[in-house]
């Protein structure tokens, strides 16, 4: 069994709902997402996956929007709900972590800058090893205080600076798949 498990957080149709939703940066994450989540699959890594809940609106359960976001294909091996930020914050996730031996994770998913950033913080601060997997989430453009308005890919590049080397390795998919690749072959 695997001690690596794939997280994808918030990958929901809720965010098709948002004013701020854009499909540009769309094809090329869902393209990522699938080959990871294909991958990991591959290589007997657990899949999680996270569901973001709100009490009104897209997010809320009666919208009917907390479903995987179309066309992505994913068969989890634990599904888990959330309010909060972090995946690990009232959701049982951390019970399953340790449950099943797991002493890495896989971040991906959306948005990159909150809940997948948060989650990666942490689960660093609780002991796993991380890797994010930065092609492998999804962002909106942001506008600061001061007006100025940061791309999709500023702000992805920002939260990759800031995790790299404190909180987790940056990975690509392949770099990601590729540890426990080379312990299935062994």
């Amino acid at each position: 069994m695997s001690d690596t498990a794939l997280i994808v957080i918030d990958v929901q149709k809720s965010f098709r709902h948002r004013d701020y939703w854009t499909e540009d940066a769309l094809p090329a994450f869902l393209e990522r997402q699938q080959a990871l989540i294909d991958g990991a699959k591959a290589a007997g890594i657990p899949v999680l996956q996270v569901f973001h809940l709100a009490d009104n609106g897209a997010f809320s359960a009666s919208s009917g929007h907390v479903t995987t976001l179309a066309p992505l294909q994913i068969t989890p091996d634990a599904v888990f709900k959330k309010r909060r930020h972090s995946a690990l914050v009232g959701t049982g996730l951390d019970v399953w972590l340790i449950a099943q031996g797991i002493r890495k994770i896989i971040v991906s998913g959306i948005r990159t800058e909150q809940c997948c950033e948060t989650t990666t913080r942490h689960a660093s601060d609780l002991g796993y090893a991380v890797d994010f997997v930065g092609e492998a989430t999804l962002t909106f453009p942001m506008t600061d205080a001061a007006g100025r308005t940061w791309s999709a890919a500023e702000i992805r590049a920002r939260t990759e600076l800031v995790l790299a080397g404190r909180f987790a390795r940056i990975a690509t998919v392949e770099q990601a798949l590729a540890e426990q690749a080379e312990k299935i072959a062994a």
